[in-house]
């Protein structure tokens, strides 16, 4: 494929990824592609391992393939980079107020 399908592959995904697991993330729309096109590029590894044949052309099955590595990488960038969790307060400051 060429480098403005892989950007339109990459868009699709991250959008279809980030509609199948919702939430706020940081980063926009140049992060979701990014997302969809390390996920295509996780998944056609996966679907080739996993014996599904190579991803050569655009196909339903290289779509599905893409957005499930999305998933996942979407998954992994929201571990590394989500929101921080809010702190708990000690019983000390608690008590204070």
């Amino acid at each position: 494929m060429g480098c403005l399908s892989w950007l339109l592959v990459g868009l699709v995904a991250g959008g279809l990824a980030k509609l199948v697991f919702p939430g706020r993330d940081p980063g926009g729309c140049i992060v979701t592609v990014l997302i969809g096109i390390a996920g295509a590029a996780l998944g056609g590894y996966i679907g080739t391992f996993a014996g599904l044949g190579s991803v050569q052309g655009f196909d339903l099955r290289s779509l599905l393939l893409a957005v499930v590595g999305s998933l996942v990488v979407l998954a992994i960038y929201r571990l590394v980079f989500g929101e921080p969790k809010a702190k708990k307060k000690s019983a000390g400051e608690r008590n204070k107020g």
